[in-house]
């Protein structure tokens, strides 16, 4: 299990005290995989404020008492810009590699990033042109793995000619299959890469409406456990190549989250829960601003 510390960050986060709290508590629960990006912040003018958010948080706990069991990952993710109209992107590959340089710093300059994620193709450039300083950086040791995030299955197949990848990080959750359907998550299993869904449960707006699906809110009821938590140990079921990346700024939701790598679906509940359609679904009160990619960012 990962934990994903993007709420810490943008609108209506909690003061840094109580985000510092917060990955602590995570770290404290055994939690070694932690998800960031260099554009979760307020805007233009916070890059980056996730990053050094999550370096320090990390240099605390390690400074007050030595952490156990394996050592903590950070994985990053560049490829957008944020504007003061949202998410924009842009896969110059200058632009990747400097912002591949920002975040080794941000994160403290100190080691190479443990896992940096191009965050999404860009259609103006090939796949082997915007990971071609990505692979510089890994030969520069800035970065240790490489991931891919938002590629579909064929881009992920050049991105390996490239470069080595371990991770795709892809939107996945009940309203959103297209990993299982268009053979990424097979794939994943067959090569051994990590598959890191994003939205897990669906994101804002829908989150906590898992209840209003009658076959989620019947078996939480029976197995006494949140539609959360059920979201999550589905997940979990679906592959072994998947690893969860749950993200909230508030304790009893991780904590909610966190337990469910203690619950085991049987065979029967996990198709119960395959089989629901998207008639079954409700949908969000109002459309998001983008639901397939950011636009584009306008050509320099």
């Amino acid at each position: 299990m990962g934990y994903g510390a993007m709420a810490l960050s943008l609108a209506g986060r909690p003061p840094e005290e109580a985000s510092l709290r917060i990955l602590q508590h995570v770290l404290e629960q055994g939690i070694r995989f932690i998800d960031t990006a260099d554009t979760y912040g307020l805007g233009p003018r916070d890059l980056h404020h996730n990053e050094r958010l999550v370096a320090r948080a990390i240099a605390h706990v390690a400074a007050c008492e030595p952490l156990r069991g394996p050592p903590v990952m950070v994985a990053t993710k560049g490829g957008t810009l944020r504007t003061e109209q949202g998410w924009q992107i842009d896969g110059s590959p200058d632009r990747l590699y400097r912002a591949i340089c920002a975040s080794y710093e941000a994160l403290g300059g100190a080691r190479p990033i443990a896992l940096w994620q191009h965050h999404w193709p860009d259609p103006r450039y090939s796949i082997r042109a915007m990971l071609e300083p990505v692979r510089r950086a890994v030969d520069e040791r800035l970065v240790r793995c490489v991931g891919v995030g938002n590629y579909s299955l064929d881009q992920i197949k050049q991105a390996r000619e490239v470069v080595e990848v371990v991770a795709v990080q892809n939107q996945y959750n009940l309203w959103h299959r297209e990993a299982e359907r268009d053979g990424t998550l097979a794939y994943c299993e067959e090569h051994d890469l990590v598959f890191l869904p994003w939205r897990p449960l669906g994101g804002l707006g829908l989150a906590h409406r898992l209840s209003e699906i009658p076959r989620i809110a019947d078996l939480a009821r029976r197995r006494d456990v949140s539609p959360q938590r059920l979201m999550i140990a589905w997940h979990l079921a679906k592959s072994k190549c998947i690893l969860p990346i749950p993200g909230s700024s508030r304790m009893d939701h991780l904590n909610d989250c966190f337990a469910a790598a203690e619950l085991t679906l049987t065979v029967r509940e996990l198709a119960a829960l395959d089989a629901i359609s998207e008639a079954d679904l409700p949908r969000r009160s109002r459309a998001p601003a983008w639901e397939i990619r950011p636009p584009l960012s306008p050509d320099e």
